[in-house]
């Protein structure tokens, strides 16, 4: 029988794989931390080891760097789960010994076996039909069931019931950080929004929602990158928190049918004189999978708009020869952009001046100089509201 090892600090994702793989005749271990991995590890010896790269205490890749230097381990198959907007982690992943990096936000569990398979074979032994793995706490014993549509569609109803408590959770722990009064209470607060964001992407992946996992993921890239660093924390980026928060909330409500979970297509234009500027607005949009157009002056960008259609535009605000609020101006004129959102990119000095915004027609900010994953995840909320409620509006 091959023996699988799972580490991964979210109990329920954890389980539920054990669980599948139980099934399918697998032996499997599960460790909730990197240290706890490395000690089962030793006394199990698994023919693979599967790890979450996102794990408290010791990171995923120290996790792999100290199992490639025991040499009984040292070609042991390493499958990571990894969020793919943290790119530079998964880099290091691959370097520190990893053979495959699977998205959480993507992966079904079909998909997770598929891998398994193709990594160390079939399981050794017949599948143990009659004695299932015990479920998770509170999960009914049909999240073990060999029907893939079945078992996709139980853990789907299973999350999908859990999403009014985690909305709670998640408003509360922005309330916290809202309130904050000290960079150690922030950074609290931004640590405690940043697990449970992780753990929502893991479970909307296992759930088969694309669109709640793919909007989590980019948030907690948001999340990771200004707790890791702190003088990111400013009225901007938790300006944005609270929109990924409060969209996250329209997402569950929203977003939980089977039909919608495709990433909608965008067009997207970004309107700056500064060269730099635009190609870094252009790189988070890429991030994202989110296509765009840029220009560098105003007059050129009234002339697309008038002749285009577009899901979303960023306006710079200091531009010669006119403002970003003038052209927001001229283009709210134009019919068919008359409720196409509009993010004003500016200084950080002027961000709480939003006076000139709300009369030009502006819906948002986001402040010089801004994290990529933050304008990422500005964008995904405006794109990915505007295809739901245009989805509504059809069925409706």
């Amino acid at each position: 029988m091959k023996k699988i090892l799972i580490i991964e600090d979210d109990q329920i994702v954890a389980n539920v794989y054990r669980n599948k793989l139980a099934v399918e005749g697998y032996k499997a271990e599960v460790a909730p931390d990197g240290e706890s991995g490395l000690k089962v590890m030793r006394v199990f010896q698994p023919d693979l080891i599967i790890l979450d790269l996102m794990l408290p205490t010791i990171s995923g890749v120290d996790v792999i760097r100290e199992i490639r230097k025991e040499p009984d381990f040292a070609k042991t198959p390493i499958i990571v789960f990894s969020n793919t907007y943290l790119t530079n982690l998964i880099q290091d992943a691959w370097r520190a010994g990893a053979n495959k990096c699977l998205s959480k936000a993507s992966c079904s569990p079909k998909d997770f076996m598929d891998v398994v398979r193709h990594t160390v074979g079939d399981s050794g032994a017949l599948p143990q039909a009659n004695q299932p793995a015990e479920p998770p706490p509170g999960k009914a014993a049909s999240l073990t069931s060999e029907n893939d549509a079945e078992f996709q569609a139980d853990l789907r109803k299973t999350f999908i019931d859990s999403l009014p408590t985690v909305l709670y959770s998640l408003r509360i722990g922005l309330q916290g950080l809202i309130k904050s009064e000290n960079e150690m209470n922030r950074l609290r607060n931004v640590y405690d929004l940043y697990r449970r964001v992780h753990a929502l992407n893991g479970n909307a992946g296992l759930a088969g929602l694309v669109q709640i996992a793919h909007m989590s993921s980019a948030f907690e890239a948001l999340l990771k990158e200004i707790y890791e660093k702190p003088k990111n924390i400013n009225a901007s980026s938790i300006r944005t928190v609270a929109s990924a928060v409060d969209f996250l909330g329209f997402l569950f409500e929203r977003g939980t049918l089977p039909e919608r979970q495709e990433i909608p297509v965008s067009k997207i234009l970004v309107v700056d004189d500064e060269a730099i500027s635009r190609r870094a607005i252009v790189y988070a949009l890429e991030k994202a999978k989110l296509k765009s157009v840029n220009v560098e002056e105003p007059e050129q960008a009234l002339q697309l708009l008038a002749e285009n259609d577009f899901d979303l535009i960023f306006l710079d605000v200091d531009m010669p020869g006119m403002t970003g609020y003038e052209v927001c101006a001229k283009l709210r004129a134009m019919p068919h952009l008359k409720k196409t959102p509009v993010v004003f990119v500016t200084s950080l000095n002027d961000f709480d001046n939003r006076t000139n915004s709300t009369m030009a027609g502006g819906n948002d900010f986001i402040a010089k100089p801004f994290l990529f994953i933050e304008l990422t995840v500005k964008a995904l909320i405006y794109v990915m509201r505007a295809r739901l409620q245009a989805n509504r509006q059809l069925a409706g």
